[in-house]
C-alpha cells in the first residue's frame, strides 16, 4: 500500500513562503507522476502543479505559475512544492497525490486520474 504523508503548512503571512514535503512510501517515485492539489473551505479540490516521472513535465495551474516550483528527489523519495509570494486566497489543504503510469512524461491534472492519496497538509495566509 502506497502512503503518501505531507508536511510544511502552517500559519504565514501574505508575502510570504512555503515549501512543502510529500515523503511516499514507494521504492521510486520516480515510477509515479506526483501532482499537487489543494481545497480551500467550501470549494472543490483543485489542480495546482505535477512533475511527471521524468521531472521534466511541471504543468501548473495559472494562479501557480511565476510562484509555485515542484521539484523531487528520487533517492528520498521525496516531491516538493515551493511556494512563494503567497496571497490569502492560498489558503487550502494541499495534498499530494501519486499515479502509476509507464508514460515518464505523462502529468494529469484531473485528481481522479490519481491512484494514491495524501492526507493533506493545511496552509493558512494571513493578509
Amino acid at each position: 500500500q502506497v502512503q503518501l504523508v505531507e508536511t510544511g503548512g502552517g500559519p504565514v503571512r501574505a508575502g510570504g513562503s512555503l515549501r512543502l514535503s510529500c515523503v511516499a512510501s514507494v521504492r521510486t517515485v520516480s515510477d509515479y507522476a506526483m501532482g499537487w492539489f489543494r481545497q480551500a473551505p467550501g470549494k472543490e479540490r483543485e489542480f495546482v502543479a505535477v512533475i511527471s516521472r521524468s521531472g521534466d513535465s511541471t504543468p501548473f495551474a495559472a494562479f501557480a505559475k511565476g510562484r509555485f516550483t515542484v521539484s523531487k528527489d528520487n533517492t528520498k523519495n521525496v516531491v516538493y512544492l515551493q511556494m512563494n509570494s503567497l496571497k490569502p486566497e492560498d489558503t487550502a489543504v494541499y495534498y499530494c497525490a501519486a499515479k502509476a503510469t509507464p508514460n515518464r512524461y505523462y502529468g494529469p491534472r484531473e485528481g481522479v486520474e490519481y491512484d494514491y492519496w495524501g492526507q493533506g497538509t493545511q496552509v493558512t495566509v494571513s493578509s
